[in-house]
């Protein structure tokens, strides 16, 4: 199967990645139907020509004809969704999804799934601080990173019609990974950075702070403003990884402090011209 514009594409979960991807496979010029919990959401986005349709309920008519399934749901629930209502996906479609964590799931999903449907992940590497299909555009994806996650049971045309998808939705960049190296990755740039930004946020608690901040502290912990539910979720699937890298970062954090007790300033600025080379390579470039 290729995809063409012709192609039924359906998303399960039209929140603000779900939407996204509507948003920008229909302004690519493909049909998009969608099914979500909230029929307001349907209506919104079927009036913003998102969708050309869909439902809040799940039946047979409108999962069994399409041949692309994006699932865009907290990953329990995808997989929930999936033990449920995969017997209702036909023969010969592809599914894909969003989901922050791979290892826990991947291997999970594509056991239980009925023969002659495959799932490939992967994880679009964009996202607001606010959330729901009202906030949800294409834009956030340009020059943002997606990464394709493919196992053993994936065949090359999957893993090529999940790549096509990013293409389609404008990624800048699109890698390969393994779930277990995937993980490893996403503890560190995603989970840590939002493990920091929490912190933060946490560590002191004096009064009109707000009033006094520039945009390093915003820019910082723009990320703390967090959806505790899924975020919470995705740390504990991915617990030993994460935990890992708050060890690494504690490790590195401690040494800062120690060139500071011992008012070592070559100490200090030899991390800090470290800080400023790595950090470098991360600029986005439009």
């Amino acid at each position: 199967m290729t995809l063409g514009k012709n192609t039924d594409i359906l998303i399960v979960g039209l929140g603000l990645i779900g939407g996204s991807y509507a948003d920008g496979l229909t302004k690519g010029g493909y049909k998009v139907r969608a099914i979500t919990a909230d029929k307001g959401d349907i209506d919104y986005a079927v009036g913003r020509g998102m969708i050309t349709g869909g439902s809040d309920e799940v039946t047979a008519d409108t999962v069994g004809t399409a041949d692309i399934i994006i699932f865009a749901l907290y990953p329990h629930i995808f997989v929930e969704w999936i033990e449920k209502y995969g017997h209702l996906i036909k023969p010969g479609a592809v599914i894909t999804d969003v989901t922050g964590v791979k290892s826990a799931i991947v291997d999970k999903v594509q056991s239980i799934l009925p023969d002659g449907v495959e799932f490939i992940a992967a994880h679009p590497m964009a996202g607001r601080e606010v959330s729901g299909v009202k906030n949800a555009s294409a834009d956030i994806f340009r020059a943002a990173n997606y990464i394709v996650v493919p196992t053993e049971r994936n065949t090359d045309g999957a893993i090529e019609i999940c790549k096509q998808l990013g293409h389609i939705l404008g990624f800048k960049d699109i890698s390969v990974l393994s779930p277990e190296e995937h993980d490893e990755m996403v503890a560190f740039l995603s989970q840590l950075t939002h493990c920091i930004a929490v912190t933060l946020m946490c560590c002191n608690q004096s009064e009109g702070l707000e009033r006094y901040t520039g945009d390093s502290f915003r820019d910082l912990t723009r990320i703390a403003r967090i959806n505790d539910e899924m975020w919470s979720e995705l740390f504990l699937l991915n617990r030993d990884k994460l935990l890992y890298e708050m060890e690494q970062f504690s490790q590195a954090f401690s040494q800062l402090r120690c060139y500071m007790i011992k008012g070592d300033r070559e100490g200090i600025r030899q991390m800090m011209r470290t800080s400023a080379e790595r950090r470098r390579l991360f600029d986005k470039i439009d």
